[in-house]
């Protein structure tokens, strides 16, 4: 495929001063820690529904998979019809020349007027050119295939990998098949919506039915048909999951196992502490020896601190953060880095203010021998 027909890489944008949106994370227009890797990790690990968010992503590359088909026949038409033919084909080529094919997916209620109408002449065009070309006899191989009933859950090509799409196609005349498509339209049905399937998402049972009646009864495969399941998924995750993302990823930089592991210490190390002062001035030791209670207060209150704001302004200030326990990564996103450097000097000074309260308290309280 030509370079200058190839779908343009989002661009993350480097002077953003503000909070990413949902819709950009999803785009791969942010960067770590907010970018989408970190937001897969976060709904695997904390939020426990990455199958919504597989979900959006296979619906994503099911676009992706008709966009580049439909460009490819374009091609195709281009430079397979002869130049004494081509004044016929003008009407094909025309219909075809009408369709971008490189707009981002995103949820239809973002889109603007003119992005809506590109993806409804897009499912349009292949409703049509479906015609009463599909039949159900035909797909029961990709049927079988997105009905497999496999415990191992399946690497992501769109996500993890960077699978080459001419691998699933066995047409010499597109990189991208027609069968492709019905074959991923039916993989995302008994994958994620069907009654018992394997990946069940939790949707409306007015939206799934719409969606089996389309793809079983109807044979469409177009990316209209997954319009309402994909903007309620984004719904759902804008508002259940997203929040709670950008507060542990942009506001902090620890994991919950971590945030566990530095309560315990912290406590250990207070209690610690507290012991040593209050038998040192039970005993009436000088002040210059009571003042050793400094380094358990100092570790204790340094733990506490960075559990209560899910922070350690070490790791902020030298520009980390923990995406799984023990394993870190750089902060690239500008605009977080200077959030959690900010809030990493709150830290530093609740540390200080505490640390130097509780040892000055017990330096300077009369000591009395029991």
């Amino acid at each position: 495929m030509s370079s200058g027909q190839s779908t343009p890489t989002p661009k993350p944008d480097m002077h953003r001063h503000r909070l990413p949106t949902l819709f950009e994370v999803l785009s791969r227009r942010t960067l770590p820690p907010v970018d989408l890797f970190s937001f897969y990790i976060y709904m695997r690990d904390q939020q426990r529904s990455v199958d919504y968010l597989d979900f959006w992503l296979d619906v994503a590359q099911h676009m992706s998979l008709c966009r580049h088909y439909v460009r490819e026949l374009r091609r195709s038409v281009m430079i397979g019809t002869p130049e004494n033919e081509k004044a016929p084909s003008k009407r094909s080529s025309a219909v075809l020349d009408h369709l971008d094919v490189n707009d981002p997916a995103g949820p239809s209620m973002q889109l603007n007027p003119e992005e809506k109408g590109h993806d409804q002449r897009l499912s349009a065009f292949l409703r049509h050119e479906n015609g009463n070309k599909h039949s159900p006899q035909g797909s029961l191989n990709s049927q079988h295939q997105g009905a497999n009933g496999s415990g191992e859950r399946p690497p992501r090509p769109s996500f993890m990998s960077t699978q080459d799409p001419r691998t699933d196609s066995n047409s010499p005349a597109h990189t991208v098949a027609r069968a492709d498509i019905r074959a991923s339209a039916e993989k995302i049905l008994y994958t994620f919506l069907l009654p018992g399937s394997e990946r069940e998402i939790i949707l409306p049972d007015a939206i799934t039915s719409e969606i089996t009646r389309a793809i079983e009864e109807d044979g469409r495969d177009d990316p209209e048909i997954f319009d309402a399941a994909k903007d309620y998924v984004f719904q759902a995750m804008e508002r259940d999951a997203f929040p709670g993302f950008l507060r542990t990823k942009a506001l902090g930089n620890l994991v919950p196992p971590s945030l566990m592991l530095r309560l315990i210490a912290g406590l250990l190390s207070m209690f610690g502490g507290f012991w040593t002062a209050f038998v040192l001035v039970f005993l009436d030791y000088p002040r210059h020896t009571r003042a050793w209670v400094l380094l358990p207060f100092a570790v204790g209150i340094y733990f506490l601190a960075t559990h209560q704001y899910s922070l350690d302004p070490v790791m902020a200030l030298a520009g980390f953060s923990e995406y799984t326990f023990m394993s870190f990564s750089r902060v690239r996103e500008p605009y977080v880095r200077s959030l959690l450097t900010k809030r990493s000097f709150v830290v530093w000074g609740w540390w200080f203010l505490f640390t130097a309260l509780l040892t000055l308290l017990f330096v300077f309280v009369p000591g009395k021998r029991l």
